[in-house]
């Protein structure tokens, strides 16, 4: 479509085409319903279907072992960090945190409401510029569980590999790099993921949790704060957020379609390669702000010489029709978010445009 830009915001984010597309055509008449999928109700057959075929697909792209469970809940990644201490942090005893950015500070804050903390690693004495070694962790090994954010959005950090918690149930907040890449969900007790990355629409909360984990609530809690209230209802013990579980569908039938999640960490692999490439290639004027071992494919950000060639480059970018470059508020700087969603041919167009513009003001 020509008089689509493309779309590097943070979040909401860019989402497939053909997903959009989609929801288009059926917005006012769904399956022949005579209704869009916001007016069908969340107890009708054709909502039961959209959910059940959504679940079936995670299951699928994701390899989710049997058991697991999927849920949909409301409130962001910022209700999960409270949540998850509220049941499985218990009185008198601590949970394993690695502090590797903004949100993970804010998934501390909260633990530390509920019960005591132990900072296993951070990476803040090196302004969040890169990932913890395992060797550099003290994980606790009567912690009730680990936590890590997978990918720091704000700072341009991934984790290459998932640190090794023994025992201990490793709880990870994919909110930005779901999909992006092949993972083994059995590593994990619990995962996390807001939906406007790389799921689909912001309004609906991916949780895929272990059963064992479901067992082990640590206190009494009021019932839309228990995850047992989601798994023994099939996330419909209130109305969901039927229309952006919808929109998950969709976008999960596009990366099955694009060849699964393979498919799509070569994508993503591509998409590194050349806007890395790119900034090595004038590390002088686009200077990297994470470490080469520590970066993301998701979020990459850079710094120009100064802070007014920044603020041209933003506006001569979207001129160009390359939106949503600007760093985060509290660093500045470039930011480049390519979730899936992002084609190679966006990053292609868009290293043509760097390369134009570092001749032109340097």
């Amino acid at each position: 479509m020509s008089d689509r830009i493309y779309n590097f915001n943070p979040g909401p984010a860019a989402l497939p085409l053909p997903a959009l597309e989609k929801a288009q055509k059926e917005l006012l008449n769904y399956m022949g319903t005579g209704m869009s999928m916001m007016e069908t109700s969340h107890r009708s057959k054709e909502f039961d279907e959209v959910l059940n075929e959504c679940k079936s697909l995670l299951t699928s792209l994701m390899k989710i072992p049997e058991n697991y469970q999927v849920l949909f809940l409301q409130g962001g990644a910022s209700l999960q960090f409270a949540m998850i201490p509220m049941n499985f942090l218990e009185d008198g005893k601590s949970a394993d945190y690695i502090n590797t950015g903004s949100w993970s500070a804010k998934a501390i804050k909260e633990a530390k409401l509920i019960s005591k903390v132990n900072i296993a690693a951070t990476s803040e004495n090196d302004d969040f510029r890169l990932i913890p070694k395992q060797e550099d962790i003290q994980f606790d090994p009567a912690a009730c569980y680990a936590h890590i954010t997978s990918n720091n959005t704000i700072k341009g950090t991934q984790w290459p590999a998932f640190p090794d918690t023994g025992n201990v149930p490793l709880i990870v907040d994919m909110s930005s790099d779901i999909l992006c890449r092949e993972v083994d969900v059995k590593q994990f007790g619990l995962i996390y993921a807001g939906a406007q990355k790389n799921l689909g629409g912001s309004g609906v909360t991916l949780v895929i949790i272990r059963n064992d984990l479901l067992e082990k609530q640590a206190r009494e809690l009021p019932t839309m704060l228990r995850y047992t209230t989601y798994s023994e209802k099939n996330s419909l013990y209130n109305t969901p957020p039927s229309f952006a579980i919808y929109i998950v569908k969709l976008c999960m039938e596009w990366v099955r379609d694009q060849g699964g999640v393979t498919a799509i960490q070569k994508f993503n692999e591509e998409k590194g390669r050349l806007l890395y490439g790119m900034m090595e290639k004038y590390p002088e004027f686009y200077r990297g702000t994470v470490e080469p071992g520590s970066r993301s494919l998701m979020n990459v950000t850079m710094r120009l010489p100064s802070e007014d060639l920044e603020k041209q480059f933003i506006s001569e970018a979207k001129e160009a029709g390359f939106h949503g470059l600007k760093g985060h508020r509290s660093v500045g700087g470039i930011r480049v978010s390519m979730y899936n969603a992002i084609s190679v041919k966006a990053i292609q167009d868009l290293c043509g445009f760097m390369e134009t513009f570092q001749k032109k003001n340097s």
